[in-house]
């Protein structure tokens, strides 16, 4: 996982993800942060890895705007919408309460592996000698 700016794509990604049996695994091996911790999350419970050294990076949508005011009118109001729909995703994955991921994406929020685990983030911390499909 990656660091990436504000995009529509990751919560179609978390919106399509396949029914069970076949429910997608994710891991972190580094870093996942902003999208792809969002998409980290969403995978099949029970099947969330991170390794020990990862850390996992949360935050309130960035975006920007530019042209008529109107214009930028609109586009904050999407960033907003857009801000509201991440923290429904991120509390229905983590089962952590809205206002709680309110607050902790307020700004750059940093987790260990074992936070994730704890935050309902990640389900398991993977060794370097083991693996999981």
């Amino acid at each position: 996982h990656r660091p990436a700016p504000l995009r529509t794509g990751a919560p179609a990604i978390t919106a399509t993800t396949p029914p069970p049996p076949l429910e997608a695994p994710t891991n972190c091996a580094g870093l996942a942060a902003s999208m792809g911790t969002l998409i980290l999350c969403a995978g099949a419970k029970g099947k969330r890895y991170a390794l020990a050294n990862a850390t996992i990076h949360m935050h309130q949508p960035v975006g920007g705007a530019q042209g008529q005011a109107a214009d930028i009118e609109i586009a904050a109001r999407e960033i907003i919408r857009m801000q509201q729909k991440l923290r429904q995703i991120l509390a229905e994955h983590t089962g952590q309460p809205i206002e709680k991921i309110t607050h902790d994406t307020d700004r750059d929020y940093y987790l260990s592996a074992e936070d994730a685990v704890e935050y309902g983030l990640v389900d398991e911390i993977l060794t370097k000698a083991e693996t999981k499909a």
